[in-house]
């Protein structure tokens, strides 16, 4: 299967899942059911960091928050557009009102002491119309326009900061999968070798050659190498649980990563071997650091976490703002158009009726509302000051994380040689020892030891490769150029 088709595969299963999982509740769909066909998937890192940036918990809520920063920006273009607003009103005057007036009123002679009820309406009255107002002049609410603008890039700076947490922090987890996975097969590999070595000394023991007593230390060496293998294999199905809630996918899935980091060159520009050629890829998709200080990198045009502070900053100032305009007037116009009808008896809908239209002009000053105005203004300030502080200290940790990420990446080119010679010589020394034993010039502990340092090489090595490439990932986010992210 060509790299295209299967990754054409990953993508369409994905879709898959994605269309499952926003269907309704009722269809009863049982998660891991979608994945019981891709059981035996093996999928490398780059497939890895695709599927986690399209499932990934945390990065689907910063789109939400995008999303919802959207519809703030519409919800402030709101207030500086009219507002339209019409209304009706019928009333049936089942007994007519009735208000007293004096008797006088209608007769000279009456009584003025006298009260006459008098009925005053009609049996119908209908009312209707429109209402539009007009904001003339409304500090918080221009200024609010661009608040909500800067909001939105404050979400989508978060959106980017929380993308480039969520490809590191899967490109660590993959690493240890891969890490626990070689600590497992050097496991199987020295007990493979140590049950072979007891297979022939039994035999030789049997011929008299050999003391029976060489035969129980292997034996008790493998005793208590076996439960070693058993824990390896306990810390690669957790390695696989993490990777798993990374990615967005249910722990339960089985599936496999490739990669060999016996087989890592961290030297070379192309990968070794078609195992490690996702990981080599990955790698090399951004430069290898150099030998500077964090201050030099652009920290502030690339890294989330400091890109992500400066646009608070700007959404502060705008805070400042909106707080200064709460002291200007509020200018607002309005212009309302009317219908009004009164009918005797049945209604005949509005075949009685005037119409009447008004313009008005509000001019609303605020002059003294107690402390509340100003003390909200100094909390913005204040507020903006701790940012600031913030934004300092973020800085300094950030040139010392480049910096610790740039060293760590070239001990590792230092010593990744030398532990890629180790190997090779314990490989030598134990094909030594045993041709040493098979010509009776040797001893199985001789043997033990050297199938020990053979280990040791190889795990020393692929820990150097696994140092290697967490260090390159904690670089890359550190000074902000993350792969498939920027």
């Amino acid at each position: 299967m060509t790299p295209k088709i299967s990754r054409f595969i990953i993508s369409s299963l994905f879709l898959l899942i994605w269309f499952v999982a926003s269907s309704s509740i009722n269809a009863q769909v049982d998660t891991l059911s979608v994945y019981k066909n891709v059981n035996d998937t093996q999928w490398d890192l780059q497939d890895v960091l695709t599927i986690a940036l399209a499932n990934n918990p945390d990065l689907s809520r910063a789109t939400l928050s995008v999303e919802d920063a959207e519809r703030l920006v519409f919800i402030a273009y709101s207030n500086l557009v009219p507002d339209i607003s019409t209304s009706m009103n019928y009333t049936r005057n089942v007994e007519i009102p009735v208000n007293f007036i004096p008797e006088s009123v209608f007769d000279p002679n009456g009584d003025p002491n006298k009260l006459v009820p008098i009925a005053f309406g009609t049996d119908n009255n209908w009312q209707g119309g429109f209402t539009i107002e007009q904001n003339i002049f409304q500090g918080p609410a221009l200024v609010g326009v661009s608040t909500a603008t800067v909001f939105r890039a404050v979400q989508t700076e978060n959106y980017r900061a929380t993308a480039q947490n969520v490809v590191t922090q899967a490109r660590q987890a993959y690493y240890r999968v891969l890490i626990s996975q070689e600590v497992a097969r050097l496991q199987a590999a020295q007990i493979n070798r140590l049950e072979e070595n007891l297979s022939q000394n039994k035999k030789r023991a049997e011929l008299g050659l050999l003391d029976d007593y060489d035969v129980l230390r292997l034996e008790v060496q493998l005793s208590n190498l076996r439960p070693s293998l058993i824990e390896a294999e306990y810390d690669i199905a957790e390695a696989k649980r993490v990777l798993a809630l990374i990615m967005g996918i249910p722990v339960q899935l089985e599936y496999g990563v490739k990669g060999d980091l016996n087989q890592f060159n961290i030297y070379s520009e192309q990968a070794v071997s078609q195992e490690n050629l996702g990981i080599k890829q990955v790698d090399r998709m951004t430069q290898l650091p150099s030998q500077q200080k964090g201050d030099g990198l652009g920290l502030d045009q690339q890294r989330g976490d400091l890109r992500l502070l400066q646009a608070s900053l700007n959404l502060k100032d705008k805070e400042i703002q909106a707080e200064k305009a709460r002291f200007l007037p509020v200018i607002t116009a309005n212009y309302n158009l009317q219908w009004s009808a009164a009918e005797p008896d049945s209604p005949t809908f509005f075949e009685n009726s005037a119409r009447f239209q008004t313009i008005g002009l509000r001019v609303n000053m605020p002059l003294f509302s107690g402390w509340e105005r100003m003390s909200n203004l100094q909390r913005v300030q204040i507020s903006k000051k701790d940012l600031v502080l913030q934004q300092l200290q973020a800085q300094e940790n950030a040139s010392h994380q480049v910096q610790t990420a740039m060293e760590q990446v070239y001990e590792s080119f230092e010593i990744a040689q030398a532990r890629k010679e180790a190997v090779a010589q314990a490989n030598e020394g134990y094909n030594r020892a045993q041709i040493r034993l098979d010509n009776g010039l040797g001893s199985t502990l001789e043997l033990t030891e050297a199938l020990l340092q053979v280990k040791e090489a190889e795990l020393n090595y692929a820990q150097t490769v696994f140092s290697y490439l967490t260090a390159k990932a904690n670089y890359d986010l550190a000074v902000g150029r993350v792969p498939l992210v920027d």
